[in-house]
C-alpha cells in the first residue's frame, strides 16, 4: 500500500465513524488534521487524545475517548500495515 492508497483508508475509516452524526462528509477539516496526527503518532492512546481534541475544538462537543481509541486503534492498524508493504 502506498501513501496515496493509506490515506484513502484511513479517510474512508474517518467519514464512516461521523461521531455527531451529521454526515462523513462533513468533517474534512478534522479528518485532514487527524491524518496529520495519524503520520507522526505511534501511541494509540496519543492519538485518541489528539482526536478528541480536533474534534472538540471544531464542534465544541466531546467525543469519549473510549470511542477515539477505537477509531485511533483502527487508523494505526492502517498505517502499520502500509509502512510493513513500503
Amino acid at each position: 500500500m502506498d501513501t496515496q492508497q493509506m490515506n484513502i483508508a484511513l479517510v474512508t475509516v474517518l467519514q464512516e465513524w461521523d461521531p455527531f452524526q451529521i454526515g462523513g462528509d462533513l468533517y474534512e477539516p478534522e479528518i485532514a488534521d487527524t491524518v496529520v496526527a495519524v503520520r507522526d503518532m505511534d501511541s494509540p492512546r496519543q492519538l485518541a487524545e489528539k482526536i478528541q481534541s480536533i474534534y472538540e475544538f471544531a464542534f465544541d462537543q466531546t467525543v469519549q475517548l473510549e470511542k477515539c481509541l477505537e477509531v485511533a486503534q483502527r487508523l494505526l492498524i492502517i498505517k502499520n500495515d502500509a509502512s510493513c508493504s513500503i
